[in-house]
Parts: C-alpha cells; sequence; structure tokens
C-alpha cells in the first residue's frame, strides 16, 4: 500500500527500534517494573513441587551451570529460559497488554536472564533489548490474532523472544532476519490444557523460549531467511484477507501494559476489586451471601467461564471462583490455589451468575451481592494496572517482596529491587540473579 492507506508495519518496527541506542527515561522505568515484577512472578513459580520437577527433568536435555536466585537447579542457559517462563506463569499473576491480547514480556525477560548469567551484558543492554523484544511482541499479538479455541501463549510470543535475544547477542541488523525464522514455524497453541485442568498450559511460554532462541542463532549463523513469513502464516494459518493493523512506529507500548495487583487473568481482576470493595462494607458477611451476579464484557466470559474449577489453572481462568476466593480471602494471590476445595471458596462460586454483556464495549464489571434480602451492588471501569491507573513503584515494589520474601528473605529481596529498579545501568545484568547472595539471608 501507499500514502494514506499504508499502515505500519512489523518490519518498519524493526528498523525504528534497531536505530535505537538508549531508552527515554519513562521506557526504561517501566523496563524495571517489568523485569522486576517477571522476576519476582518466576521466583514464585519455582517453590512449586511441579515446576521443581519440570527444572529437574530439562536437565537431561540443557546440563549446565545457571540457576535462578534461591534455586539449586542448574541448566543450560536455554533450559534455564524455559523453566523460567513456565514458573513465570504459573501463578497467572505476569505482566500483560490489552492490544497483544497477551504477555510480551513473559518469555522474554527470563531468556534474556538465562543468557546474561555468563555474559557481560550491562543492565542497559538488557532493559534496551527486553523492550525491544516486548514491541516486537506487542505488534505481532496484534498481528497474530488468535481464533476461540487457541491459547495466546507460546506462539507470537517467540517472535519476542527473537528480536530481544538478537538485540543482546549478535546485534540490531539481525532482528529482522530472526523474527522471519520464527515466524516460518509460529506455532498454534490450544486452549485445552486449561478445559482439562493440565498445567501443560504453563510450558507454551518455554517452548516460545526455544524457538525464539534457535531463531536468533540461525539468524547469527547467516542462514538466508524468507521474507513477510509471518503474513504468508496469517494467510494460511488464520486465513486472514486483511493487512494487520499494528502499532505505529515511534509508539512505546511497554508504556500501555499493564503489570497485575491479582494472581488471575486479568480478564477475572474487574469482579475481583469490585467484590474486595464490597467485603469491606459494613453490612457484608460471608454467611449472608444467598446470590452473586455479575455484569461483564462479553470476551471475559470467553475465555475465563470455567465453572466449579478441580485444579488450580482452571481456577485462575474462573471468572466465578476469582470472586468467591476474594471475597472469602481478602485478596487473590497465589495462595488463593492452594485449596481449590476450599468450602467457603465452593459455596460462593456456586452462587455466581455471570453475565455477558454485550453492551459492554471496554473493560469492566458490574457485582451485585445479595445478602438475604440486602443488596449490595459495586462498579469497576479502571483498575491498578490500566493505563489511566498504572501501579506504582511502591506497589510493584511490594508485590515483588510478599512474592519472593519467602524463598530469598527479606535482605536479598530488597537487595533485588534496588538493582533492579536503581542499579547503574553499566552495571552487569548478571546480578540480577546473584545480588544480595551472600549477605547471610537463609537460602533455600
Amino acid at each position: 500500500m501507499a500514502g494514506s492507506d499504508a499502515k505500519p508495519s512489523l518490519a518498519e518496527a524493526v528498523s525504528w527500534l534497531s536505530r535505537c541506542e538508549a531508552l527515554p527515561r519513562d521506557v526504561e522505568a517501566k523496563a524495571r517494573l517489568l523485569l522486576l515484577d517477571t522476576l519476582g512472578c518466576l521466583l514464585a513459580g519455582l517453590t512449586h513441587p511441579e515446576v521443581r520437577k519440570f527444572g529437574q527433568a530439562l536437565r537431561l536435555a540443557f546440563p549446565g551451570d545457571v540457576a535462578w536466585p534461591a534455586s539449586d537447579i542448574r541448566l543450560g542457559p536455554a533450559g534455564a529460559a524455559a523453566l523460567g517462563a513456565a514458573a513465570a506463569c504459573w501463578d497467572e499473576a505476569c505482566e500483560g497488554n490489552a492490544s497483544s491480547h497477551g504477555r510480551p514480556g513473559l518469555p522474554v525477560a527470563p531468556a534474556l536472564l538465562a543468557l546474561a548469567a555468563s555474559r557481560e551484558t550491562t543492565l542497559a543492554e538488557l532493559l534496551l533489548a527486553l523492550t525491544t523484544g516486548y514491541e516486537i511482541g506487542t505488534r505481532a499479538g496484534e498481528a497474530w490474532r488468535i481464533p476461540a479455541g487457541w491459547h495466546v501463549d507460546g506462539g507470537w510470543h517467540s517472535l519476542a523472544v527473537a528480536a530481544a535475544v538478537t538485540r543482546m547477542t549478535s546485534g540490531p541488523e539481525h532482528i529482522q532476519p530472526a523474527i522471519e525464522a520464527a515466524a516460518c514455524q509460529i506455532p498454534a497453541s490450544l486452549y485445552l490444557p486449561i478445559t482439562m485442568g493440565s498445567v501443560l498450559r504453563n510450558t507454551y511460554p518455554a517452548h516460545a523460549v526455544l524457538l525464539g532462541m534457535m531463531a536468533a542463532a540461525a539468524a547469527d549463523a547467516g542462514f538466508a531467511m524468507p521474507h513477510g513469513a509471518l503474513e504468508e502464516g496469517r494467510r494460511r494459518v488464520l486465513q486472514a484477507t486483511a493487512v494487520a493493523t499494528v502499532a505505529p512506529t515511534g509508539h512505546w507500548t511497554i508504556l500501555d501494559g499493564y503489570l497485575k495487583p491479582y494472581a488471575a487473568v486479568r480478564h477475572t481482576h474487574y469482579g475481583v476489586e469490585a467484590a474486595l470493595r464490597l467485603r469491606k462494607n459494613a453490612n457484608f458477611a460471608l454467611e449472608k451471601i444467598s446470590a452473586i451476579k455479575l455484569d461483564i464484557y462479553p470476551e471475559a466470559v470467553q475465555y475465563c467461564g470455567n465453572r466449579a474449577p478441580r485444579t488450580a489453572i482452571q481456577a485462575q481462568f474462573s471468572l466465578s471462583y476469582a470472586i468467591a476466593a476474594a471475597l472469602v480471602l481478602g485478596d487473590l494471590g497465589p495462595d488463593a490455589y492452594a485449596d481449590v476445595g476450599h468450602p467457603d471458596i465452593t459455596r460462593l462460586e456456586s452462587l455466581v451468575t455471570v453475565e455477558a454483556n454485550p453492551g459492554r464495549t471496554r473493560r469492566g464489571a458490574k457485582l451485585a451481592i445479595d445478602l438475604g434480602g440486602t443488596i449490595l451492588t459495586e462498579g469497576v471501569d479502571d483498575i491498578a494496572g490500566d493505563l489511566a491507573n498504572p501501579m506504582t513503584r511502591d506497589q510493584v515494589i511490594a508485590k515483588f517482596k510478599c512474592y519472593t520474601e519467602r524463598a530469598l528473605g527479606p535482605q536479598r529481596t530488597q537487595a533485588l529491587a534496588s538493582f533492579i529498579l536503581d542499579g547503574n545501568r553499566t552495571e552487569p545484568a548478571r546480578k540480577c540473579l546473584s545480588v544480595g547472595a551472600d549477605d547471610g539471608t537463609t537460602r533455600t
């Protein structure tokens, strides 16, 4: 296309990002928050027995010396990155970007941190690579809009990893070839494991890590690449006929991305926030609740309509469970899934009626609770993390401490937060894995 009909393209974004040698101050600040938050989710995820077993199983194919903080599982960089990506999404508390319909930074941060463990990469270089991957990932997600029955993780994320790894290891001139290599093999990930209650879904970001790293290596090796692989994939796999619409060059989508205050799919957060507000009402009492009604936008029901969940991952994708757990526990953190069969939560979950309101054209929810004839209602259109209400630095630090102090201890947790958020750009990025390790803190 030409003239006024031309649309921004992924290739134009690559060209723009390749010329960028330093991040604007606000972009760097958001990248630091994203890195801290993702690492916190990763470290919390590593405490789950299933994640430990996955890491131990990865030793066979990926032996090495890289270990995440407070972990005794040592792997090669690719294996450590794959383990980290799976761990980061385990509690469903990691970041996201609404326009990409996914989490552009989810597999990128573990990939870069694992590679930086044995390199002289500076913190500034890691943040630039992280942001490059995020920006490519957002735009790839905008172009690769999945149909119902698929899951977003593990698909276009491989392009984000390819771009980020290439930027950090072999230079910006190889970003476009690496993206083409990944786009030729972009996978289709099924929603099926969540429906079945299987944690297999959590390996999808690990797949993206490995594919993205392989694509970066192919570009570094100088392989001849095809052109337009993502567009060809859209035509053949998605049967898309229109040209993809992506964010224009110069627009930093990382500033639009959200960090999560709660451990659940983002769609559940509006109802959860309403529930927590109603919980503070003077008339509120769990034993009086006889009915709960949630009015919410249709997309939330499409992806989070699971009822009577039997496993943690089903509960993480359940609007009704999220509301019930928030009402019972007064929060919605990783511990909300330790006992999915909690009798009080189970009772309230069965009382929830979910209504997909086609009149809602933006994210938001209205919750009504019947206390035996007394109706409490609360509407929520903006929550912490939304563009108009971003999580503050203090909120992100508080979440990081909540997720990591149990494993790292308070001193090491604070040292990590200080380094990532305020560390000198010229410091080695590998300190993200080791800072504070020898301060006398109890290690597990």
